[in-house]
């Protein structure tokens, strides 16, 4: 059987107890590593599960799948997901081509960010669309997320934003010149989305286009949710383009808030603010009576 494994946000500890049981007695165990980060290193899974632990990047993942499907027909393969399995990154190519296959599959949940960003106090009954962010150049700054903030922000809903993260990742010249040198990874912070999301509002009112928020517009970054380090600040999206240092280290998300959001909810994020005058000022303003 293949199992696809949630193993929550934090660290080794984070498996559940049913996950742990079929690492330590499948054939073998691979760790997907290309779509989020673990707080600990692979080092610290293997100690604790008793068991060699295999990364699997983007390229083994999509391009050498057969590899960690062979002869998954007779024996158990685990195949572990930092948060959960279905949550945040669908891994639905590898559970095809294992049914292709006639390989049974089984998934074992674990929190994600979807459901852990509620340690933000915020509601998860009042979050619209996610969406992502990835990092832009000089040559591509995709807006494709725009339209869904919008028609968030049109129903009071929050928005989340998952954060991009490059790891393992080769350069255009590299990629062309058939060189496997990979950049250093790269992990996205609040300050540089809340800056992206900016420089994209101000194209979109050139365009006549803009409105879906702007400098004032209220919202939460969030750091490591589900660790022992989790950091929350919350302001505007100008204050927040300034707020890396107090969030620290990777990995980051954003939530913007929604009009309809509840003075409770207010009340608990407010306590992670940059400036409470400055909130306070914002809520009454655009946010206070319209839930």
């Amino acid at each position: 059987m293949l199992y696809l494994i949630g193993l929550g946000l934090g660290d080794e500890t984070d498996i559940t107890v049913k996950g742990l049981e079929i690492v330590r007695r499948a054939s073998r165990v691979y760790l997907e590593s290309y779509t989020a980060i673990l707080l600990v290193d692979v080092a610290v899974l293997e100690k604790y599960y008793g068991r060699e632990v295999v990364v699997a990047d983007r390229e083994m993942v999509e391009s050498a799948s057969d590899d960690i499907l062979n002869d998954a027909q007779n024996v158990d393969v685990a195949f572990l997901v930092v948060g959960d399995p279905f949550g945040a990154t669908t891994h639905t190519d590898l559970v095809l081509r294992a049914r292709s296959l006639s390989i049974p599959i089984k998934t074992i949940p674990n929190a994600s960010i979807m459901s852990a960003i509620g340690s933000t106090g915020l509601q998860l009954y009042n979050f619209g669309q996610t969406i992502s962010m990835v990092f832009f150049t000089d040559s591509w700054k995709p807006a494709s997320f725009y339209d869904r903030v919008r028609e968030n922000r049109n129903i009071g809903l929050h928005t989340l934003v998952l954060l991009d993260i490059k790891v393992k990742e080769q350069s255009v010249e590299n990629i062309m010149r058939g060189r496997k040198i990979f950049e250093p990874p790269r992990y996205m912070t609040v300050g540089q989305c809340c800056s992206q999301m900016l420089e994209i509002e101000e194209i979109k009112k050139a365009e006549g286009e803009g409105g879906a928020y702007d400098e004032e517009s209220l919202a939460v970054g969030a750091a490591r949710v589900g660790g022992v380090s989790e950091k929350f600040v919350s302001g505007t999206l100008k204050q927040l383009c300034e707020a890396d240092e107090a969030l620290g280290g990777p990995l980051h998300s954003l939530v913007l808030l929604g009009r309809k959001t509840h003075e409770l909810e207010s009340d608990y994020v407010r306590e992670f603010a940059v400036d409470t005058e400055v909130w306070d000022r914002i809520w009454k303003r655009d946010y206070e009576g319209k839930s």
